[in-house]
């Protein structure tokens, strides 16, 4: 998702400055049957860790018996075979149920992300040099182009598809496919090069891009380069948004549950070749200039065995659609422009419906993931303002406690600066995503990937670590990862897009940076 600096722009005069619309503090105000959601997950999600309790205490009762206590059971339990048989089904009900019940782990084997050709980098003065080359935009809204991209927060070295950077442009279905090649292709033999797994190895298959479905679809397309087996579960998820790369965790994750010793490759890509909007209508413009080429390829597992190589494991996943209101519905939305000319518009409303996104979907997430302490002082300031109607203020819960870690998605710079003050967030916990944003742009569903990248870059994930992984788009979605580190990632054996630069990062990004003509 991208935010918009420009409300509602197709109903203003050119050349008119309006204000910009802040993210709202989602954190003010909550409604208890979010919260309520919440601990019904930890309560469904957690019964098997109220049987294992009663099964230990039973264990440690029977090791503190002595041998004639045993010996006094044994000769009474000789002359009951009822009680005999009735205890011993029991046990064997509550191991059954327990072993039922118990969700299996999921572990994040490894993960790659694309990183395009230097012939495919694209510079400031570049995008607008080839923005004014294209013939198709007017010089008013050039210069509004110009400004958005001035204040978005990406540097000289984000990625565009050739047929974007010719001259003219030759946005066609072949350009198109030839990029998704690029992108999946080169982010999946990343993977399978790092984790050692055979293509014949992998029983599930998720494919997620939200603009370019083209037929065969994209799934197909891997399953035939990769000649994966033929009972390959294969799915393509298409106009889920910038969200969708955690919509494809999430299914990875329920298909793990019914099928036993498999792995899942889940990747995530946006396509730009078909989708660079050549008209003028200033709300569709601004994907223009914050969408970039990028993608992400990330194996996940179920085998117990494949434990101690996993980097972590996925602790839970929420996920959160407005879609019923048809105001979330329409913020982000696909048509046709005046002149017949397709694009993405973003409405006025956008940043107002990704709050209360947000806001639903952390408040779902918090009773299972915060700390006991945090919990409580919530709760119990919910109740008084919203049972009680008690005039107090609210206690925002501190999610720092949580997680050490933090991957937002990277989709513009003023939904950063708004999260990092609603989540009262330091630098260091914001500089994977702004970095991110800055070297790769917002690269959609896959940018999640590349600030996870940059964390282990930067020597950042030790074991034991909690990831929050957090992104919104379309629909209007919010969606939520949660991941435990199994193991510190050592960065000098790590190969990913940032390693041959990192050491230049993080670097200061000015509020406006100056495009020379």
């Amino acid at each position: 998702m991208a935010d918009q600096n420009e409300p509602n722009p197709e109903a203003r005069p050119q050349g008119t400055r309006t204000r910009t619309n802040p993210l709202p503090n989602f954190l003010l105000s909550v409604k208890l049957k979010y919260v309520k959601l919440g601990y019904h997950y930890l309560i469904t999600h957690a019964m098997y860790l109220l049987i294992t309790p009663l099964l230990i205490l039973s264990l440690l009762h029977l090791s503190s018996l002595t041998p004639d206590d045993m010996l006094h059971l044994w000769s009474h339990l000789k002359f009951n075979l009822v009680t005999v048989v009735l205890c011993s089904a029991l046990m064997v009900f509550l191991a059954t149920l327990y072993f039922m019940s118990r969700p299996r782990k999921v572990y994040l084997v490894n993960f790659a992300c694309y990183k395009p050709d230097p012939e495919r980098m694209c510079t400031r003065e570049l995008f607008m040099e080839r923005s004014a080359q294209a013939a198709s935009f007017t010089e008013e809204n050039l210069a509004f182009q110009k400004k958005i991209l001035e204040r978005s927060g990406l540097g000289q070295k984000t990625y565009f598809p050739e047929a974007i950077l010719e001259v003219p442009p030759n946005p066609c279905m072949a350009e198109a496919r030839k990029e998704a090649e690029m992108v999946m292709f080169g982010a999946i033999d990343a993977l399978l090069e790092k984790t050692g797994v055979k293509p014949k190895d992998i029983g599930i298959l998720i494919v997620n891009c939200s603009l370019f479905n083209p037929t065969p679809s994209l799934s197909a397309m891997v399953v035939n380069h990769y000649k994966l087996r033929g009972n390959v579960l294969s799915y393509n998820l298409g106009g889920m948004g910038c969200s969708a790369g955690l919509i494809s965790i999430d299914l990875a994750k329920q298909m793990l549950q019914v099928h036993p010793n498999s792995y899942a490759l889940v990747v995530s890509m946006e396509n730009i070749t078909l989708n660079w909007y050549f008209g003028n209508n200033r709300s569709m413009l601004v994907s223009n200039c914050l969408f970039r080429m990028g993608g992400a390829a990330i194996l996940l597992s179920n085998r117990s065995s494949d434990r101690r190589r996993s980097k972590y494991q996925l602790i839970h996943t929420v996920r959160t659609h407005k879609g019923a209101d048809d105001k979330c519905y329409g913020c982000v939305f696909q048509e046709e422009d005046n002149n017949k000319k397709i694009g993405v518009a973003l409405s006025k409303d956008l940043m107002a419906v990704a709050g209360e996104a947000l806001k639903t979907n952390i408040t779902t997430l918090g009773p299972l993931v915060l700390p006991m302490s945090e919990q409580l002082l919530f709760f119990a300031t919910l109740v008084a303002r919203k049972v009680l109607k008690m005039k107090i203020k609210p206690y925002i819960p501190d999610f720092k406690l949580a997680f050490e870690h933090f991957c937002i998605h990277a989709g513009g710079r003023a939904v950063l600066d708004e999260l990092e003050k609603n989540l009262d967030l330091s630098e260091w916990h914001m500089e994977p995503s702004r970095m991110t944003l800055y070297r790769f742009g917002n690269t959609s569903s896959s940018s999640l990937w590349y600030e996870l990248a940059y964390t282990e870059a930067k020597g950042r994930i030790k074991k034991g670590d909690r990831t929050w992984q957090i992104a919104f788009g379309s629909g209007f979605k919010c969606n939520s990862a949660v991941w435990k580190a199994l193991r510190t990632v050592n960065p000098a054996k790590e190969k990913n897009p940032w390693m041959d630069e990192i050491h230049e990062f993080p670097v200061h990004v000015p509020k406006v940076a100056q495009i020379v003509s």
